[in-house]
């Protein structure tokens, strides 16, 4: 394999047609250009809502928020009116060219717009039309709109903090719109293998309130599973003492869920005849204990610094960590040595991020920055076959005849 064809990715050949705007959608998208995807991102004449609300833009790139550039890399934009006539010409003629097309807007108004799923395959049999929903179609709430703290707070997110804090609480990121995003990709991904066998493409449906629900429901639906008024919550993850744990100088993040990691960890600490104790004998009988295990290790660990801790249950095998604040958290040598989080060459100092995962077959495309708005509308005209008087006609420029 040449070092050209290493580098561009295993969804090379594919071309997205991304409608979506926000977080929810472009979360799936980004996951399919950093893949190798084509991403187009149509964007309205106003731009994507993240462009102005994720953050503070840099003096030099307006409408180039934070926020917008870390969901939006390796992506392509192109600007269009959806609802002028000039518009539906464009995305009619991409539509025949693109694989799959990705939006979050209402179904209603993908139909007013003829970018529903009838409407497209008739253009092109071969497309995956993936639909980011609110809710599931059929339901008293399908048609809703929704954002991703409407979901949190209907799907039981909110739910777990308050018993964990005392009060209702949203995640304190979109939690929902990430989780929701990344089964959209992972959808639209299986829908490309069928459609390598069938040849044709098909119609998918993403509700986030479902999924968010029974992301919840499969963590926490507990003995609700087999009784009518069994409790529900896993109790380990249920309780306030589930958090970083003090240390000497700081705090350390401890799992010790195995027998043999609770044996480590026993043994850390020198008090390793806790392993025969009736209540740390085995992982049940820790689960029915674990406000007492939580207990232990909270008393412990106090006695030692981070560090040194993170070095002797690293040497019994027990898995612990530093706990990170934001700031450190750029300071961290494995996302520094992995390529994860970068500095991106330009113009004034920008921390970029890249894709985690690795593929030993087809390797990955060079990270691009996200794209001004409209900034290949040129060159995907030019590829959908438009002419240079068409081009300029499209773009509003004066040179139109």
């Amino acid at each position: 394999m040449s070092d050209a064809a290493a580098k561009r990715g295993p969804l090379a050949g594919i071309r997205v047609l991304d409608c979506t705007g926000v977080i929810v959608g472009p979360t799936s998208t980004l996951l399919l250009a950093e893949q190798g995807a084509d991403v187009i991102k149509v964007e309205p004449p106003e731009g994507d809502l993240m462009r102005k609300l994720g953050g503070k833009a840099p003096a030099n790139a307006p409408g180039m928020s934070p926020k917008f550039m870390h969901f939006n890399r390796n992506k392509r934009s192109i600007v269009l009116d959806l609802k002028a006539p000039e518009g539906q010409e464009v995305i009619r003629r991409l539509a025949t060219t693109s694989d799959v097309f990705v939006s979050n807007m209402r179904p209603r108004a993908l139909a007013s717009l003829g970018l529903n799923w009838e409407a497209l395959s008739a253009l092109n049999p071969r497309m995956v039309h993936c639909t980011i929903a609110g809710f599931a179609t059929g339901g008293p709430y399908d048609g809703a709109p929704a954002y991703d703290t409407i979901i949190q707070g209907l799907s039981g997110v909110a739910a777990c903090l308050e018993q964990v804090l005392g009060e209702p609480r949203f995640a304190p990121f979109v939690l929902t719109d990430h989780i929701v995003g990344i089964i959209a990709a992972q959808s639209i991904c299986a829908a490309l293998v069928a459609r390598a066998s069938t040849g044709q493409g098909q119609a998918i449906e993403v509700p986030m309130f479902e999924n968010a629900a029974a992301f919840v429901l499969s963590e926490h639906l507990g003995q609700r599973t087999f009784e009518p008024d069994g409790t529900m919550g896993d109790p380990r993850i249920m309780t306030p003492d589930a958090r970083p744990i003090p240390t000497k100088d700081g705090y350390i993040c401890v799992s010790a869920n195995t027998d043999p990691q609770a044996r480590g960890f026993f043994t850390a600490i020198g008090r390793p005849e806790l392993m025969q104790d009736p209540r740390f004998h085995n992982v049940a009988a820790r689960l029915a204990h674990v406000a007492d295990y939580f207990a232990l290790r909270a008393e412990v660990m106090r006695e030692k610094t981070t560090a040194e801790w993170v070095a002797l249950l690293r040497r019994h095998d027990v898995p612990a960590m530093p706990y990170h604040t934001l700031p450190s958290l750029l300071e961290d040598p494995q996302l520094r040595g992995s390529g994860v989080l970068t500095k991106e060459e330009g113009e004034e100092h920008m921390l970029g991020l890249r894709h985690a995962n690795r593929f030993s077959g087809s390797g990955l495309p060079e990270s691009r920055l996200a794209p001004r708005q409209g900034q290949h509308a040129e060159a995907i005209l030019a590829e959908l076959g438009y002419g240079a008087e068409d081009r300029a006609r499209l773009l509003g420029r004066e040179d139109a005849a």
